[in-house]
């Protein structure tokens, strides 16, 4: 088995999920159709991303970020960055009374605890719940990674749906005692 690299003292798990990352999208520039062709390409683009954690202002990032790649730019390059969105990093804690009555839900529906797996995503309004409205919210993921989320081969079985609405259903009950 290959060795595993990543940040040190953190799993790989963590790593893959609940750690910042820093994530190229996409590169592209000068010829990029069928067969070759001898052309050194005049601009050069990329998409990049970030992954954030909770007490990381996606303002800072982005600023960061551009900072950064003006500053190795060779002085012959002309470099545009332009930030697109962002969104506060956020963490639910596990000891909220609407996690445990997640954490029923689930145990109900599919039979077994579910294992608190911190996993980043980007649903910018969650941290603004919390901003503006002073409560944290709780997210019930009922994705595999056989799902292939976001991928063009995407899918969701069907008793997996099913059960994430026993799931809630139960959340909800156990939520309201």
């Amino acid at each position: 088995m290959e060795e595993v690299e990543g940040e040190e003292g953190y799993s790989t798990l963590e790593r893959n999920s609940c750690r910042p990352s820093f994530d190229i999208c996409g590169i592209w520039g000068g010829y990029t159709g069928e067969g070759s062709k001898t052309v050194l390409p005049s601009k050069a683009y990329a998409k990049v991303s970030c992954r954030l954690v909770a007490n990381q202002d996606h303002h800072e990032i982005s600023q960061a970020f551009v900072d950064y790649i003006q500053s190795i730019a060779p002085k012959s390059v002309k470099v545009k960055v332009t930030p697109m969105h962002g969104g506060q990093g956020y963490v639910c804690p596990i000891d909220l009374p609407a996690y445990k009555a997640a954490e029923a839900g689930f145990e109900i529906a599919f039979g077994k605890k579910p294992l608190a797996a911190r996993r980043g995503g980007s649903i910018p309004i969650i941290s603004t719940f919390e901003q503006v409205l002073g409560v944290k919210t709780i997210l019930m993921g009922f994705g595999l990674e056989s799902n292939a989320i976001h991928s063009p081969n995407e899918n969701f079985d069907l008793e997996v749906f099913k059960n994430g609405i026993v799931a809630v259903t139960e959340f909800y009950r156990h939520y309201t005692k």
